[in-house]
C-alpha cells in the first residue's frame, strides 16, 4: 500500500498524473486491495500527461490472442560495413617468428605493431609467416598466422 502511494505520488510529483488529494486519500484508505487498486485505476489522468502514464504499444504486454508488433527491417542483424571498409589486412613478420605470449607486441612488415590482447601462447618455429589481421565481432580483432592453428586476439598499438 505505501508503494502505489508512492508511486502516485511520485507521478503527481513529476506531472504525469494529477489528481485531487481527497480522491487520493479516498483510494488509500480502502482496506480491499483489489477496491483499492480499482480506486487508483479510476483516477483521472491530465490531459497533458497521458502518453507519459500510458505505455506506448511497443512496451505494452502482449494480450493473449494478439500478435507482437511488427520489428524494424534490420533489428539484431550485425551492421553492414560501409562499401569502402575494410574486414582484414594481409602482411608478413618479417624474420624468424618463436610464437607469441601474453601482452607480446608483433610488428608487421607494414610498420604496423600489434599486441597480443587475450592469455592465450603458443610457440612455433616460421620464418616471414603470412599474417592476416581479421575484425571480429563486438570490436574484436584476430591474428591469423599461416603455420599455426591459433588465431589470438590482438589490439593495435601503431
Amino acid at each position: 500500500m505505501k508503494l502505489a502511494a508512492i508511486a502516485i505520488a511520485t507521478l503527481a510529483l513529476h506531472g504525469v498524473v494529477r489528481a485531487d488529494d481527497a480522491a487520493l486519500l479516498r483510494c488509500r484508505a480502502l482496506a480491499d486491495a483489489a477496491a483499492r487498486l480499482s480506486c487508483y485505476d479510476a483516477l483521472p489522468v491530465a490531459a497533458g500527461a497521458g502518453t507519459a502514464a500510458t505505455p506506448s504499444p511497443a512496451r505494452a504486454p502482449a494480450q493473449p490472442g494478439t500478435a507482437a508488433p511488427a520489428a524494424p527491417e534490420g533489428f539484431g542483424l550485425p551492421a553492414k560495413a560501409p562499401a569502402g571498409d575494410v574486414s582484414f589486412i594481409d602482411s608478413r613478420i618479417n624474420g624468424r617468428f618463436a610464437g607469441w605470449d601474453p601482452d607480446q607486441n608483433i610488428e608487421l612488415a607494414n610498420g604496423q605493431i600489434w599486441r597480443i590482447a587475450d592469455d592465450s601462447r603458443a610457440y612455433a618455429n616460421l620464418t616471414d609467416p603470412k599474417v592476416r589481421i581479421e575484425r571480429g565481432a563486438l570490436g574484436a580483432y584476430y591474428m591469423v598466422i599461416t603455420g599455426i592453428n591459433r588465431a589470438p586476439r590482438v589490439r593495435r598499438i601503431k
